[in-house]
């Protein structure tokens, strides 16, 4: 066999689901902002997101008190400051203003969105009975925004120890589930 062992406390980074995201949560007046990169779609209708925010982060102790979020897609161009929400305390600094971000009004949820992100989902927690155990959270988004000017957006996907690769080019290949759902 080529293959050779890899460490179990890595399998994460063979793994990673998604873009990372940048999670906001809000309670009494102040606003947090958390990179998050575990995270799955679990249901097309209503769109259901499934998430793990370790207990020792001060937004899984607002979200679960709150019961609600933003899930914001930054692109590379934000990734300096992905990067720099991951390595600073909400508890200490506020991050929209440290780190240059704008916060925007929710219309279904008291978190903020963030302006500079391409797409921004509202989402409440619909399903908690694995927070205790797992630290996951079931997810609804209740409302989506998209900024319709950007048509291919480079995301960024972590990959463990300051590691992150950028989504590249877009491939279409015919499907005859796709085709008939069109």
């Amino acid at each position: 066999m080529k293959k050779k062992s890899f460490p179990l406390s890595e399998v994460y980074r063979l793994l990673e689901p998604g873009p990372v995201v940048l999670v906001t949560t809000a309670r009494a007046g102040r606003a947090n902002v958390m990179p998050m990169s575990w995270h799955t779609m679990m249901e097309f209708e209503p769109p259901l997101v499934g998430c793990v925010i370790s207990s020792r982060n001060g937004s899984f102790a607002t979200l679960r008190a709150t019961g609600e979020c933003v899930i914001n897609l930054p692109t590379v161009e934000l990734a300096k400051q992905v990067v720099a929400c991951g390595n600073a305390s909400g508890r200490r600094v506020d991050k929209f203003k440290a780190f240059g971000l704008t916060p925007e009004t929710a219309v279904s949820v008291q978190a903020p969105l963030i302006a500079e992100c391409y797409a921004s989902l509202e989402c409440k927690v619909v399903d908690a009975t694995m927070v205790t155990k797992y630290n996951f959270f079931i997810l609804e988004v209740v409302q989506a925004w998209v900024e319709p000017s950007r048509k291919r957006p480079r995301t960024i996907h972590h990959q463990g120890e300051g590691v992150f690769m950028v989504a590249g080019r877009t491939i279409h290949l015919p499907s005859p589930i796709t085709s008939r759902a069109g």
